[in-house]
């Protein structure tokens, strides 16, 4: 296999860095194809259990500098985790993140983070949306996607059919404020786009929430609305 830089139509990705890499090996070992090091991460206590976790399941492992220099687009990266890329399934009698077209890596990446935090494992993504096994939002999560399972629909409708979850739906101008939402499991919170939020069309499909906050700011950025909001629902 020659291994390129990502491209979201290939079969496999990549992790850039030790801890990510680490948390593929510690969640996913199934998924991955072989592991590549750098000369300068010899002595790296994590490049350390890499070695000995690869050579406790017989996962391919190579030193690589050109290699890795080539895929990965940050200097100093010891460790890039080649691996599969798989269909996880939402659970159904759980809560729900919903993000409706979302379109940065970071804060999808930030999202799945801040999701296992708070024992969150469930993502729905609504198309068209930031693609998850992109290494810029496996390195953003610090490898906290190998815990969260990920669906992509074509839009809310499809969602809703597969699922039927309590929608509530946060708007900058919800009807009720997050502290009185009446959150009745299994729910779902859904999120609109960083740069446009949920559009009007949304309002009949579940209750609308608002975060209070200052007029200082028009809105709050996207991952740290779903933080606040995960936080409250008492998760």
């Amino acid at each position: 296999m020659r291994l390129k830089k990502y491209d979201r139509d290939s079969p496999h990705s990549y992790t850039f860095g030790v801890f990510p890499t680490l948390e593929l090996l510690y969640h996913q070992p199934k998924r991955v194809r072989e592991v590549l090091l750098t000369t300068a991460g010899a002595h790296n206590e994590g490049v350390a259990k890499i070695r000995a976790i690869c050579s406790a399941g017989s996962i391919p492992i190579s030193t690589d500098d050109k290699l890795v220099e080539r895929i990965a687009p940050k200097e100093n990266t010891y460790a890039v985790g080649v691996f599969e890329k798989y269909t996880p399934q939402l659970d159904a009698q759980a809560n729900h993140v919903v993000l409706v077209n979302p379109s940065d890596m970071g804060n999808l990446g930030t999202i799945l983070r801040t999701m296992l935090g708070f024992g969150c494992h469930n993502l729905a993504l609504i198309r068209p949306a930031a693609d998850s096994f992109d290494p810029r939002a496996v390195r953003a999560s610090m490898g906290a996607l190998f815990q969260v399972n990920f669906a992509y629909f074509d839009s809310i409708a499809d969602y809703q059919a597969a699922f039927h979850q309590a929608l509530y739906l946060f708007m900058t101008n919800g009807a009720v404020t997050l502290r009185e939402a009446p959150f009745q499991p299994p729910f779902a919170l859904v999120f609109g786009s960083e740069s446009s939020g949920l559009d009007e069309s949304f309002r009949a499909l579940g209750t609308t929430v608002s975060i209070p906050q200052t007029t200082a700011i028009d809105s709050l950025n996207l991952s740290i609305a779903v933080g606040v909001a995960l936080y409250e629902a008492g998760w």
